[in-house]
């Protein structure tokens, strides 16, 4: 039986985590023989040939401002197209499936922000559509990407047990280390002028604040003079460099380090770097972290990232535990950058090769399907 999907996301851009899972969650359902329609405010980037993609003309002087217009403009859409179901990569009013993504914003405003916050309209746009998709009230089923989240949600929103669904990991396979991966090594060892006795450490994410992006700088910064010079730092991701390049040069490491856009080689960084640090301050899963291990790539972590515990099992590097110290993020650097690392990759590769972590994008797909189905009985 062929279905109608509305996919719904603020801002698509090519190399956003969440955008990637977008996308293929819409391949599946589209493979399995069903059509699927993207609504957004930004789509930056090629657009698909088998995604009908509409941009929604509004604007707004605020990122609150516009997602309320957007969902306004949704609501009178969706009246007049028929869909099987509206799936959510934001939180959004009217969705029968929302992908959970982002943390808990009620959470984070009764504890991290102060009490006059919530008197804004920023907050009470945020909390309105969260409360839409959470309440007791909602249907919305929610797919899960990680565990950390569901009590914070619980909490603030009693949601239903029965409406949460734990997915599975989604790493691509073209992120696994190749048969000829010595020699990808190499060439790209070659390519950016890494000498055989240099170490290149590599963060890969958008939003360099979030990810711990200073904390990095501060630990490379820490280094002995002789490991610091022996010492690249390569960062990728979508986001504005200046700050962190100031930073940088207060420091004294600017000619150690290169911050690079979001680009499509991820894989060969893999497995031309020795460390993967990721010193995020709050990160619901951490793709990435599970890329560098079907890699091959130590990972340094805090173990506020959802899949941090992954590193943990596959004993594929470090977990710095809570709350975080940049002097145990210093020496535990150190100590990893001049440690050998073969075990570290042996074990990395081995939990690869045996771990549940490819299927997301095909139990999303059966989910939604089964939401569509549910919704269908329900209306007859």
């Amino acid at each position: 039986m062929n279905m109608r999907f509305a996919f719904v996301l603020f801002k698509y851009f090519p190399f956003g985590g969440l955008q990637r899972d977008f996308s293929r969650i819409a391949e599946v359902l589209i493979d399995l023989g069903h059509e699927v329609d993207a609504y957004c405010i930004i789509w930056d980037g090629p657009i698909p040939k088998n995604i009908n993609v509409h941009i929604a003309p509004i604007k707004a002087f605020s990122n609150h401002q516009r997602n309320a217009r957007f969902a306004t403009w949704l609501e009178k859409t969706f009246q007049e197209q028929h869909y099987d179901a509206v799936v959510g990569f934001n939180k959004i009013s009217g969705l029968d499936v929302y992908y959970a993504a982002d943390p808990c914003y009620q959470d984070k405003a009764l504890t991290l922000r102060h009490p006059l916050y919530r008197l804004g309209n920023r907050y009470k746009q945020f909390y309105k559509q969260e409360k839409s998709v959470f309440s007791t009230k909602s249907t919305t089923e929610i797919l899960m990407i990680s565990e950390v989240q569901k009590p914070l949600f619980q909490k603030h929103y009693n949601t239903p047990e029965t409406r949460f669904h734990l997915l599975p990991p989604g790493i691509s396979k073209d992120r696994k280390a190749p048969k000829n991966a010595e020699e990808i090594r190499t060439q790209f060892r070659k390519e950016w002028d890494i000498k055989d006795n240099h170490q290149l450490m590599l963060m890969v994410g958008s939003g360099f604040k979030t990810k711990g992006l200073d904390r990095a700088l501060l630990a490379l910064a820490s280094l002995p003079e002789k490991q610091k010079a022996n010492t690249r730092f390569i960062v990728i991701g979508q986001d504005n460099p200046k700050k962190f390049l100031t930073q940088a040069k207060s420091l004294g490491i600017e000619n150690n380090i290169s911050i690079l856009k979001g680009r499509n080689d991820i894989p060969h960084f893999l497995l031309g770097a020795d460390l993967l640090i990721h010193p995020a301050y709050n990160e619901n899963t951490g793709t990435i972290l599970l890329e560098a291990v079907v890699a091959g790539l130590p990972v340094l972590v805090t173990d506020v990232c959802g899949y941090a515990h992954y590193i943990e099992e596959a004993d594929a590097g470090a977990v710095l535990s809570s709350p975080f110290s940049q002097l145990a993020l210093n020496n535990t650097l150190a100590n990893m950058l001049s440690s050998e690392k073969t075990l570290w990759q042996q074990n990395a590769l081995s939990f690869a090769a045996k771990a549940d972590i490819y299927n997301m994008p095909t139990r999303a797909a059966q989910i939604i399907e089964a939401t569509a189905l549910k919704k269908q009985s329900n209306q007859t």
